[in-house]
């Protein structure tokens, strides 16, 4: 079964295991449609647009899939969730967030895969004022948006990660 970790657990597990640099993450933004992909470089650095996947509660099953061959494929180790982090109250896009990642747990074909949520406020409206003034087709520019607000989700958590990294090598070695 999917197992959810600590942001910074999730990281440190993934050095441990990754010692020959493979090992990469995969960033999710979870919409109502569409879930963006984003993909790490192998040594977790950078993120990278990936792809738009549909979502419908019908089609879990194939996304489940969909996971498993890009996991074989980038050699994937965990997701990072965009999640819209209120500590005022559970908004309605946090709980479809939440639901999705339940969905995907209940199929049971993402054992191995670890995951954590990251905070998602304001990646998707970043893009969407990087894009207007580019005047896209709307069509093109959903698919753009959700793909690099998954990125903007996955390279704020990489960030994050090897700069606490950092830090820690820096506290040790004094």
């Amino acid at each position: 079964m999917m197992k959810y970790m600590k942001s910074i657990n999730l990281f440190h597990d993934l050095l441990k295991s990754n010692t020959a640099g493979k090992g990469r993450l995969l960033g999710l933004d979870v919409g109502l449609k569409y879930v963006g992909l984003a993909v790490s470089d192998p040594y977790n650095k950078i993120a990278s647009p990936l792809s738009v996947l549909v979502r419908k509660k019908s089609n879990i099953d194939l996304m489940a899939k969909d996971f498993q061959s890009l996991i074989s494929e980038f050699s994937l180790v965990g997701f990072v969730v965009g999640y819209p982090f209120d500590y005022q109250r559970n908004t309605p896009d946090a709980v479809q967030v939440k639901l999705f990642i339940e969905d995907l747990r209940k199929i049971g074909k993402l054992e191995d895969v670890k995951y954590t949520y990251w905070d998602e406020r304001f990646t998707s409206k970043c893009v969407e004022l990087l894009l207007k003034p580019l005047n896209l087709h709307p069509v093109e520019s959903k698919t753009i948006l959700d793909k690099f607000a998954a990125v903007g989700i996955l390279q704020g958590y990489l960030d994050y990660v090897n700069m606490n990294l950092k830090l820690e090598k820096e506290v040790n070695d004094t």
